[in-house]
């Protein structure tokens, strides 16, 4: 190990930056932010710097170096392009036992700044020793993407219960296992909610009832398939899952995702097979969730969309269990934009009405308006297509008008069939499900806007699909 990590106190220390351009701004940030008392030597001062100085943050030293400006200095930053005056000052500030840094230079550095994940207070810093800045760069994106903002407020409110726990737990390994449970459990939701109040009292049940776990019910949204669509908070969520209570729409790309030790458990329908009824659905979530468990219960597309998830929660908030819901990007946006079919556009369609199919008796009488100004955006609707295509002609709208097949969405294997209503039975058997049927003229846009490539290795083997189902 090259380098030891160390996170240093630079509250009022003196730190002397050499160079007065945008290299240098980027560290004297980093020294502001965390009150340290900063000196600048620099013939001038870039826009940038000049607004630090203006505000009182800095003090401009002098605008030529002298060795003198090293005297109780505490670490020096070297941001010139004068490679003689650099070696000058690297020998200097070693000659007195500074730190220093000479930006650029490896060689000419007693430190190094790692890449930092700010999550005040608590930090993360990477470093790869200054050998490969980029890997270092994407290992810091992966890690911000699963690393909740709320961690922040998480540290600030155990940081002011560490005396309270102490009082109440005198062995150390009993607080060990206090704070193990403590930050599994359903208070860190609540934070990440803003929902202070509730996680104060989750804090003093945990600490008043020790052996007591709180469980909740999480409901994710997975999105239409492609696990790039799956929002950041999703993706924290399923990495805390104890058990995942999951749907067929929930692709694999996904599930892969999930926390490797979390229990899995497919409660998905299809038409016919109900293996897993809804009331043993709901009730598998109370049980878990009674048991301490964050549960979560995974629904592709969004779970408000035609997902059931508004019944599920009731049956949650029934039973007094703690939820929250996140939403993921649902089937009828996705699919229709990975197809290159814009839902709205100014010229075309000025709305868009998403509909369940699979219940389309009970609310096609009242879609009666222009078809030629709206979309029509309808989920499951194989099992009633004629009654759909008959009750679409007879509610006006066009024999030939544009309407596109969508077969699974946004995956590798996404097959799009286009045509005319009048076709709309020659359409379907040419596609699979899951599918959605999308109606309007913004169908026609697909021919210069589509621009997602699918695998056309797969989308005609029938075996596979049924695989990847």
């Amino acid at each position: 190990m090259k380098y030891l990590p160390l996170f240093v106190d630079l509250k009022l220390k003196p730190i002397l930056v050499i160079g007065g351009g945008s290299v240098a701004v980027r560290k004297i940030k980093l020294f502001c932010s965390v009150g340290a008392i900063v000196y600048v030597v620099a013939n001038k001062l870039c826009d940038d710097l000049k607004k630090i100085y203006n505000e009182n943050k800095i003090k401009w030293l002098s605008k030529k170096f002298n060795i003198n400006q090293l005297n109780n200095i505490f670490l020096v930053i070297v941001a010139t392009n004068n490679n003689n005056l650099n070696e000058k000052i690297y020998k200097e500030a070693n000659n007195k036992f500074i730190f220093v840094n000479v930006v650029d230079n490896l060689k000419k550095c007693s430190f190094i700044f790692p890449s930092i994940i700010n999550r005040s207070p608590l930090l993360i810093s990477i470093s790869s020793s200054g050998m490969a800045p980029m890997l270092v760069r994407l290992l810091k994106e992966k890690l911000e993407t699963i690393l909740p903002k709320s961690l922040s407020n998480i540290v600030n409110i155990a940081g002011k219960f560490r005396d309270k726990v102490k009082k109440y737990l005198i062995k150390s390994d009993d607080r060990k296992r206090f704070w193990e449970n403590f930050f599994n459990s359903i208070f860190s939701s609540y934070v990440s909610c803003n929902n202070f109040k509730l996680a104060y009292k989750v804090l003093n049940n945990h600490l008043k009832y020790k052996n007591k776990l709180s469980g909740e019910i999480i409901l994710v949204g997975a999105g239409p398939g492609d696990s790039g669509l799956l929002t950041l908070r999703a993706l924290q969520a399923i990495q805390r899952a104890d058990i995942v209570l999951y749907d067929y729409l929930v692709s694999k790309q996904v599930l892969n995702l999930i926390r490797k030790d979390a229990k899995l458990i497919c409660v998905g329908k299809r038409y016919g097979y109900h293996f897993y009824s809804q009331k043993k659905i709901n009730n598998l979530l109370i049980l878990y969730a009674k048991k301490g468990k964050c549960v979560i219960r995974l629904k592709g597309g969004d779970p408000f969309i035609f997902g059931r998830g508004g019944e599920e929660l009731l049956y949650a908030y029934k039973y007094g269990i703690p939820f929250q819901v996140i939403p993921g990007i649902t089937s009828g946006i996705a699919a229709p934009t990975y197809a290159g079919i814009p839902l709205t556009h100014r010229d075309y369609s000025h709305g868009v009405i998403f509909i369940n199919g699979y219940n389309y008796k009970n609310c096609i009488n009242s879609l009666k308006f222009n078809y030629s100004s709206f979309t029509l955006v309808i989920y499951m609707f194989s099992i009633n297509i004629k009654y759909i295509y008959k009750q679409l002609i007879l509610n006006g709208c066009s024999k030939n008008i544009k309407v596109a097949i969508i077969s699974l969405g946004t995956h590798d294997e996404q097959y799009v069939k286009t045509g005319i209503l009048s076709e709309l039975n020659i359409l379907i058997k040419d596609s699979f499900s899951p599918r959605i049927l999308i109606i309007g003229k913004v169908v026609e846009l697909r021919k210069k806007l589509s621009w997602f490539k699918i695998s056309k290795n797969h989308f005609n083997n029938k075996n596979y699909i049924l695989n990847l189902l």
